[in-house]
């Protein structure tokens, strides 16, 4: 757990440090969707899996489901997840004030400053969040893992193909997600914390 914890500081760290150079932007050009209006709307759609109405919607049902099952402990951990980690990504992007891309013309619009993406970020606590907390089975909460997995890549690549953040902002918010998501859970003496660690972080 502790490692697997280490070596997501480690990426987030290395993603600040190497952002933004050649080999981030060669990657930038070749995803970007601008050139089929087809993949840009599909992005679209994606993006908005990682939007804040999107994930408060999926928090709030996903608390009142544990709520209803007087879960308390794990309705306050879905709840706290999402507002922690939300204020500290937008702590992480006033103190690093990386720019977004300006290689292509962006496709949604965009306020805040790029590292590390938000979207990636929240989409990761919550969807993680939820397929570790909701599941009452092994095998459902593995499913379930998985699918919050798919869900948080299609959401931060699909940043990356709308042109608004460096592929490197987005594996820097799945990053901080993933440990953010695993450290509350772990200080929180939640079971599935240990388990999963490792499987997820693979």
């Amino acid at each position: 757990m502790y490692l697997a914890l280490v070596g997501l500081a480690l990426a987030w760290a290395a993603m600040l440090l190497f952002g933004g150079m050649e080999f981030d932007r060669g990657l930038l050009l070749v995803a970007y969707a601008g050139r089929d209006p087809t993949v840009t709307e599909v992005a679209r759609w994606l993006t908005e899996l990682g939007g804040f109405p999107v994930l408060i919607a999926a928090t709030a049902a996903g608390a009142a489901w544990l709520l209803w099952r007087r879960e308390w402990r794990s309705a306050l951990l879905l709840a706290a997840l999402p507002l922690s980690g939300r204020l500290l990504v937008e702590l992480q992007k006033e103190w690093t004030e990386r720019l977004r891309p300006d290689a292509n013309e962006p496709l949604v619009a965009v306020e805040t400053l790029a590292f590390p993406s938000g979207h990636a970020a929240n989409a990761t606590l919550v969807w993680l969040g939820l397929a570790l907390l909701l599941p009452r089975s092994e095998r459902m909460r593995a499913f379930a893992v998985w699918g919050a997995v798919w869900l948080a890549l299609a959401v931060g690549i699909s940043r990356v193909m709308l042109g608004v953040h460096w592929p490197s902002d987005v594996i820097a918010g799945w990053s901080f997600g993933l440990f953010w998501t695993l450290l509350i859970l772990r200080l929180a003496g939640h079971g599935v914390a240990e388990g999963t660690a490792p499987s997820a972080a693979h």
